[in-house]
C-alpha cells in the first residue's frame, strides 16, 4: 500500500528562524551545523510518548505565588489554544513554558546579571491541553533584558514554549511575545523571520479589561503544532 501523498508542501523558509544570529552566540550552540540524518519513522516516532499526564505530574499552572507568597510584578494570565494545520484543537498536548522575572532575571545559574532575583517566583509551568486544545497560566509579566556580549541588544519581555503532542514528531518549542512593546521591533530572534505574516503569529492578544474579573492582566495566544500557518519555532 503506497503511503498517502503530503496535504502540504514543504515549509517556506522565510516563515523560519534564519540561523545563527549575530550577536547572539547561544544560536550557535543550540543549532546544527550539518545536515540532520535521514532516519525512517517508526511507530515511536508516530504515536508516542504516551501517557505523559501520569508520568510528567502537569498541574503548576500558577507560577504568580509560591508556597502562599505573591510574586512581585504585573500580574497576567496568559492562555489560548493549541491547534492543528485545520484549525482543531488537539487535546492532551503538554505545554510546559519558563520565562524570567519581573526585573528580567531567570531562576538559572546561567544568569548570573546584577538584576534581582524574586524568592517567590520561579518562572517555570506546566499543563496539559483539556479536549478542546485549550490552556492557561497564571503568572506575572517577564521584564526585559540585554544579551551578554551583544553590543547591548536588549530582549523584549517574552514567554518560552514548548508543546509535545500526541507524537514526538509535533514538538514545538517557540516563544510569545507581548503586543505593542517597543522592543519587540528590536529583537533579532524575532527579525531572524523574514516573513512577517509568521512573526506576527508569535505576538500575543490583549484580552480587554473589561472582560476580565480580578486584578490581572489577560494575553490570548494560539500556537499551531504543523501545516502552512504553523507558528515558527523559537530556542
Amino acid at each position: 500500500m503506497s503511503s498517502p501523498p503530503d496535504r502540504f508542501g514543504p515549509y517556506d523558509e522565510h516563515t523560519q528562524p534564519q540561523v545563527p544570529i549575530e550577536h547572539y552566540a547561544n544560536t550557535v550552540l543550540r543549532n546544527p551545523r550539518r545536515a540532520p540524518f535521514v532516519r525512517p519513522v517508526t511507530r515511536s516516532e508516530l504515536t508516542g510518548p504516551l501517557d505523559l499526564a501520569s508520568k510528567l505530574h502537569p498541574g503548576d499552572i500558577n507560577l504568580a505565588v509560591l508556597d502562599g507568597k505573591p510574586a512581585q510584578g504585573q500580574l497576567i494570565h496568559v492562555g489560548g489554544r493549541i491547534l492543528d494545520e485545520d484549525g482543531r484543537g488537539v487535546a492532551n498536548t503538554l505545554v510546559e513554558m519558563w520565562q524570567a522575572n519581573a526585573a528580567g532575571r531567570y531562576f538559572n545559574p546561567l544568569d548570573q546579571r546584577d538584576a534581582p532575583l524574586d524568592p517567590n517566583f520561579i518562572g517555570n509551568g506546566r499543563c496539559m491541553t483539556d479536549e478542546h486544545g485549550r490552556y492557561g497560566f497564571f503568572t506575572i509579566k517577564p521584564g526585559a533584558y540585554p544579551v551578554p556580549n551583544s553590543n547591548r541588544w536588549w530582549r523584549p519581555p517574552h514567554i518560552h514554549f514548548s508543546l509535545l503532542g500526541p507524537a514526538s514528531l509535533s514538538r514545538l518549542v517557540t516563544q510569545m511575545y507581548f503586543p505593542g512593546d517597543p522592543l519587540n521591533a528590536h529583537d533579532l530572534l524575532l527579525l531572524s523571520i523574514a516573513d512577517r505574516e509568521a512573526q506576527h503569529r508569535m505576538v500575543s492578544q490583549q484580552v480587554p479589561t473589561q472582560q476580565i474579573e480580578g486584578e490581572w492582566l489577560g494575553f490570548t495566544h494560539d500556537m499551531v503544532v504543523r501545516g502552512r500557518h504553523a507558528t515558527p519555532p523559537l530556542h
